[in-house]
């Protein structure tokens, strides 16, 4: 099959001819119909956090099931269905809690060695980013990776449920069970960022306060629910959420991954407001924050939060239904679609900005 393969650390994506093993046990095999270029590739491409290579990256997915493996249980051919890097074993204590994105053995849902690779380049492995491998033609995953989703819904958009969607409406909806009548502040408005916006605003936030340095991702979030814009490249957006508010927000979202913006979103908080991380951060990155005078004197909490605390067999078809009855937006997330063979000039065109997401189409 075609696949955009990354050679090593720094190498721009390069298509080319992989093989793809057939399905077993409980493996499922997708005819992939749209793949979404999410952020946390880019970061494992150009950043050394200890991912073999070469790799084949690509995570969110929506695709048609070719072939299952003969112990599948949920799938059959035809079924129209979404991936997420959700990866969980369905057996430990975590899972059975429905806490699958706290899996405390993922290992288990990925091939033994004796049992070969999934995907290979002239005979050699290819490593496959989070048990998906998105960016190529077909993908073989475990069915604890992936979900059915209601007919009726464009691939191109479906296939942001299982990332980009999840993470942000899932932070606010789940990690930081946001209630009617708080006050958000998100920090970055990109794909993510807009769907902390969309669930905050239809959890029942009072105020959502929409920070960002480009004015067109500003007007996007207003679009998503935001009743505030904050232009950092201007004003200092601590002192204007303060100002906002009178004090501070109850939920601080920090959705780019960069030291200034965490240290700002635990500074915005209100007294007993909670800063949640959602952008990935460099390796080795520490954050400056006053223990005693700003965190403890203020009962301020500062939490990491993982793909939006989401059950993925839950929260992916109740989102689905949302779309589908007009509550939830997910066209509005895809700036523009492309083919495999451009997924260079789609990434180039993510660390620009001015997209939310671009979503490949053609393979």
């Amino acid at each position: 099959m075609r696949a955009a393969i990354t050679p090593a650390v720094g190498s721009p994506f390069l298509v080319t001819e992989v093989q793809l093993a057939a399905p077993i046990g409980r493996e499922v095999l997708i005819e992939v119909k749209a793949s979404g270029l999410c952020h946390s590739d880019l970061g494992v491409a150009e950043v050394d956090r200890g991912f073999p290579m070469p790799a084949l990256l690509g995570h969110e997915i929506a695709g048609v099931v070719l072939e299952v493996g003969p112990d599948v249980r949920e799938f059959a051919v035809g079924d129209v269905v979404v991936a997420s890097p959700i990866t969980s074993c369905g057996q430990c204590d975590s899972c059975l809690r429905g806490e699958r994105y706290r899996c405390r053995r993922p290992e288990e849902i990925r091939r033994r060695p004796e049992e070969g690779a999934r995907i290979t380049l002239d005979g050699a492995p290819v490593a496959q980013f989070i048990g998906i491998g998105g960016f190529a033609e077909r993908a073989l995953v475990h069915e604890n990776n992936i979900v059915k989703i209601p007919a009726g819904i464009p691939f191109e958009v479906a296939a942001l449920l299982g990332c980009g969607v999840v993470t942000g409406a899932g932070a606010a909806i789940n990690s930081a069970r946001v209630r009617p009548g708080d006050t958000v502040a998100v920090i970055g408005c990109g794909g993510v960022g807009l769907n902390v916006i969309q669930g905050a605003a239809l959890a029942g936030a009072r105020r959502i306060i929409a920070i960002d340095l480009q004015q067109g991702k500003l007007d996007m979030a207003r679009d998503f629910g935001a009743t505030d814009l904050v232009d950092a490249s201007s004003t200092d957006p601590v002192e204007a959420v303060r100002e906002l508010t009178g004090g501070g927000v109850t939920h601080a979202f920090e959705v780019i991954g960069l030291k200034q913006t965490a240290e700002q979103s635990v500074a915005m908080l209100e007294k007993g407001g909670t800063a949640y991380l959602i952008g990935v951060q460099r390796p080795g990155t520490t954050l400056e924050l006053l223990l005693f005078e700003d965190i403890t004197a203020n009962q301020k909490g500062v939490r990491a939060v993982a793909m939006g605390s989401t059950n993925l067999k839950v929260d992916i078809p109740m989102y689905a239904e949302l779309y589908l009855q007009g509550r939830f937006k997910l066209d509005e997330l895809v700036s523009q679609t492309i083919s495999l063979d451009e997924i260079n000039e789609g990434y180039e065109a993510l660390k620009r900005g001015g997209v939310a997401r671009s979503v490949i189409t053609s393979f």
